[in-house]
């Protein structure tokens, strides 16, 4: 397995480096299910917020783009299920992807509740909000 670092990513998605761009598909290409790519969940966060701040891509394109990298044959995804459960709030919300992930995360790991003072963040991610 092959560890894919956040730039490889982006280079991948965003198709702006002449240079880069095409090792990257050619990295993302070369993956398979024997032989395959892992993507950690702070590789995601940043390729979320890289896309969205540098890029200026559209929640839209962020759910597209994910939904994507999940659905990737030859990638694993570092906890496939809560990254999943987060782009579905994600897409059905306004609250940032972070926060979707934080909120799904916490509720992986048991947390009856996750607290916070983003009234964003407790509207559509489902966390509570402290007043």
């Amino acid at each position: 397995m092959t560890g894919i670092d956040t730039n490889v990513l982006v280079r991948f998605f965003a198709k702006d480096d002449p240079q880069q761009s095409p090792k990257a598909k050619a990295v993302l290409n070369s993956l398979t299910i024997l032989e395959p790519g892992w993507v950690g969940t702070a590789t995601i966060l940043e390729l979320v917020w890289t896309m969205r701040s540098t890029f200026r891509m559209s929640r839209a394109g962020i759910g597209g783009m994910l939904g994507q990298l999940l659905s990737r044959e030859g990638v694993v995804i570092e906890q496939f299920d809560t990254v999943r459960r987060a782009l579905q709030v994600y897409r059905s919300a306004n609250a940032d992807f972070a926060d979707c992930l934080i909120a799904a995360s916490a509720r992986a790991a048991g947390c009856d509740k996750t607290v916070t003072f983003d009234r964003i963040a407790a509207r559509d991610a489902g966390m509570q909000l402290i007043v």
